[in-house]
């Protein structure tokens, strides 16, 4: 069954400004109800909004503003309110405004009277805050494990591929040789940090606005400690200014989805290169490609595609809260209803490409033939042989020119400097030998860089290694 929505009517309207409306004369314009309604998209936070609402009631009980009677009232009532919303049976009304109105209409619709005396000790501006903070923390909570889902996929790809050689690039031309998992790892750390991130942005949220009611806390002897324990909060909000005026949660979140999805970007394209016929590094199975409607040769990296052009909604929606609130005074503002749709509209996105990917990079499928052949292009151990020469005892920007030459040589040889015979590569410095042979080689040069951080084998590994304990060892968030 599909949630229902109610045409206003002139009663629709007056009945639902008795909930505020009692200093106005005339009805609210139509428009201007569907103008200012949110309840079209903060439905959402419907769970949220009767969890504050059961905290919220049981802490007046005890406080004594409410009867054992009347609470047990208003939780059976919000009960059966959250079943209509959960099977689809809720009418939702726009002439409710939102839905914190909505639930408490239905609420008094169900329980008559008693109903009305639940929002005693409290204010929309602080019921929304503490919606947004449930709502976002269980958000960011699924993000953390889509996350150390991709990562953990990252990670065990890597340890198979420690001795997979393939061109490192810079300015996306051929620098030097890598591991294939090497360059993985690299990826995982990008990761890790919007980890670290969301850990950050979490822990700064979970504290509870409950009880600033509109901006300067309420006359009734309420337990804000109580209710913040309820909820799963580490503590209360300290001043009920900044509690009901604070979206600085929001923003910090969306700064750190931002970067997530900066970061699924770039690794989108580095995807989208790879599987092209030009490199043929790496094939995506084809449950997360598409063909074309006119060429039947084609397979299209959709998703990669996707996550690449849905990077730029993330950093709109930062932007957009940013500008949201860099004029508004304290305390609450209806501007601030605006927060919600960038802030879904971020979770969703970041929620969703990390699913994708977290389901698509454990089954890539490198091509280690067409990796190796690529770096045996482009002189990538051009660099070992400079070090080589230093290591003879030649100053390095010496051993920079000695090697420059080798390559224009090359270049106009058209051929590698491992194609020099020791003769050749006498030519440009005598104190080439036999030996400069072992660095020519891809597998010479990886096996080099055998420090914490490098890029050969043995370290890749131990890096593997390192970060499958860390994803590990990794508890749930808020444990």
């Amino acid at each position: 069954m599909t949630q229902k929505q109610t045409v206003m009517s002139d009663r629709d309207m007056k009945s639902s400004q008795d909930l505020w409306g009692g200093r106005f004369a005339e009805p609210t314009d139509a428009f201007v109800q569907r103008f200012t309604a949110s309840e079209g998209f903060d439905r959402q936070l419907a769970g949220y909004d009767v969890a504050g609402s059961r905290a919220h009631a049981n802490m007046l009980a005890k406080a004594g503003v409410l009867t054992e009677q009347e609470n047990n009232l208003i939780q059976q009532g919000l009960t059966d309110v959250l079943g209509e919303i959960e099977r689809g049976e809720f009418e939702w009304r726009v002439d409710r405004e939102d839905v914190h109105m909505n639930i408490e209409a239905r609420l008094t619709e169900l329980i008559g009277d008693t109903g009305k005396k639940l929002h005693t000790g409290r204010s929309r501006n602080d019921q929304v805050a503490t919606d947004l903070r449930l709502y976002l923390r269980a958000e960011i909570d699924a993000a953390m494990a889509e996350l150390t889902r991709l990562q953990s996929g990252i990670v065990l790809l890597a340890s198979k591929h420690a001795d997979t050689i393939m061109p490192g690039f810079t300015h996306l031309q051929v620098a030097q040789p890598v591991t294939f998992g090497h360059h993985l790892l690299a990826w995982n750390e990008m990761l890790e940090r919007d980890h670290g991130r969301l850990v950050d942005c979490r822990r700064r949220l979970n504290v509870s606005p409950l009880g600033a009611a509109a901006l300067a806390g309420t006359t009734f002897p309420i337990d804000r400690d109580a209710t913040a324990a309820a909820l799963g909060f580490d503590a209360a909000t300290r001043n009920s200014l900044d509690s009901v005026a604070d979206r600085d949660f929001a923003i910090e979140f969306c700064a750190a989805a931002a970067l997530i999805m900066s970061h699924l970007s770039r690794i989108s394209e580095e995807l989208i290169l790879w599987t092209s016929a030009q490199f043929g590094f790496v094939r995506l199975p084809d449950r997360f490609c598409t063909g074309s409607s006119i060429m039947p040769q084609k397979k299209n990296p959709d998703v990669p595609e996707l996550v690449r052009g849905k990077s730029g909604r993330a950093t709109g929606n930062l932007v957009a809260l940013l500008t949201l609130m860099k004029s508004q005074p304290l305390a609450y503002n209806k501007d601030n209803q605006e927060d919600k749709e960038a802030l879904f509209d971020t979770v969703s996105t970041v929620r969703d490409c990390l699913r994708a990917f977290a389901d698509m990079v454990p089954a890539i499928e490198p091509n280690e033939e067409a990796m190796r052949q690529a770096a045996l292009e482009g002189f990538s151990t051009a660099t070992d042989l400079a070090d080589y020469l230093v290591r003879a005892g030649i100053p390095f920007r010496d051993a920079h020119e000695v090697v420059g030459k080798a390559v224009a040589h090359c270049v106009a040889s058209h051929c590698d400097l491992s194609d020099l015979s020791l003769t050749d590569l006498q030519g440009f410095h005598s104190a080439i030998q036999e030996d400069v042979f072992d660095v020519l080689t891809l597998e010479g040069s990886v096996l080099a860089r055998n420090h914490f951080g490098g890029t050969s084998p043995e370290r890749v590994r131990e890096a593997a290694a390192a970060a499958a304990d860390a994803l590990t060892a990794r508890q749930a968030p808020g444990e």
